[in-house]
């Protein structure tokens, strides 16, 4: 009896988890967080810090009628499919190269802010991913970025900036942008590895960024997943912040390219409307950026090192920073 039992019990703990599994509700969407830094490579300075925070409900998710309308509004987006969307949330900081200068040259890009909100629609059809976001937020002291880098600075010990005075001044900012992407339109395979390559074309009009965009993306792993890599902080690669989930272990690595043809950055020309600090923009900027990326059944890793050409004219060198994305399915 007692043998009889222990076996019974050994059953019941062994297809407890299948059942649990069996009745496991199904996911709502997908909580990605962002981080994007300069310091990961020594340095402190120009784009010098990014945080967002995204949220993409599931596919099975029924969509807002405010979202498919805004979809059939939006010139180019697809007519038929389902129609995606998703939020953020972020803020973006950016200082002069030495934050130890209490009155930085006026060659030195501005200290500046960016606290945004943001709504998304996309459309996937077949390998076609379009997407057009809409971010409204401030520039300027009402973007906390002046507390949010001194509260950092003192809790990791570094130097404390001493020119935040100096920063633009407060602005109501809004973008629009739209992207188009092919993926693996061009693919590969070798030795039990495949390759893609994804192309994308896109724009931004609005008074904190106006550019036109192009560029593409290189995958390289054993199984790649239906994405259009880590989620990025604008500007660049956008990336996706929805991925399929996997069975096991699954990774892949990546490179890419983009060019951007500036026509504003507000970081750099100023306030659109007042007296302001500014510096002399280049009109072209591109990034190559690098990484990986790693899904264990429903979470995601993603690590990007990006390299940015010179923004503007009076910058001594082009800049380095990274970017850590962590998606969670829920």
């Amino acid at each position: 009896m007692t043998r009889r039992a222990l076996a019974l019990l050994l059953l019941a703990l062994a297809a407890g988890p299948i059942q649990a599994g069996e009745l496991e509700p199904p996911k709502i969407g997908t909580f990605s967080f962002v981080l994007e830094n300069d310091l990961f490579y020594g340095v402190d300075q120009h784009y010098t810090n990014g945080v967002g925070f995204i949220w993409v409900p599931d596919r099975r998710t029924p969509t807002p009628a405010w979202a498919v309308r805004l979809a059939r509004l939006v010139p180019w987006f697809p007519e038929e499919g389902p129609v995606r969307h998703g939020y953020a949330f972020g803020q973006s900081m950016f200082t002069p190269s030495d934050i130890k200068l209490s009155d930085p040259p006026l060659s030195e890009r501005p200290y500046a802010g960016w606290l945004y909100g943001l709504v998304g629609v996309g459309a996937a059809t077949g390998g076609q991913l379009d997407l057009f976001t809409l971010s409204l937020g401030m520039v300027g002291p009402a973007s906390l970025a002046e507390q949010s880098q001194k509260f950092v600075h003192e809790v990791i010990g570094a130097n404390e900036p001493q020119a935040w005075g100096t920063q633009l001044g407060n602005e109501p900012g809004f973008v629009a942008t739209y992207q188009r992407s092919w993926r693996g339109l061009a693919e590969a395979s070798m030795g039990g590895v495949r390759l893609d390559l994804t192309p994308h074309l896109g724009a931004a009009l609005g008074n904190v960024f106006t550019y036109a965009n192009a560029g593409l993306t290189l995958r390289f792993g054993k199984h790649l997943p239906e994405d259009y890599g880590p989620p990025r902080i604008q500007p660049g690669l956008l990336g996706s912040g929805e991925f399929a989930p996997t069975s096991g272990f699954n990774w892949y690595l990546f490179a890419g390219i983009e060019g951007r043809a500036v026509a504003r950055n507000i970081f750099l020309d100023g306030n659109s409307f007042r007296d302001s600090r500014s510096v002399d923009r280049r009109p072209l900027v591109g990034d190559l950026q690098y990484g990986f990326v790693i899904d264990w059944h429903d979470a995601r890793f993603g690590y990007t090192h990006v390299l940015r050409t010179q923004e503007f004219r009076s910058q001594g060198s082009g800049d380095d920073f990274g970017a850590v994305s962590v998606s969670v399915k829920f």
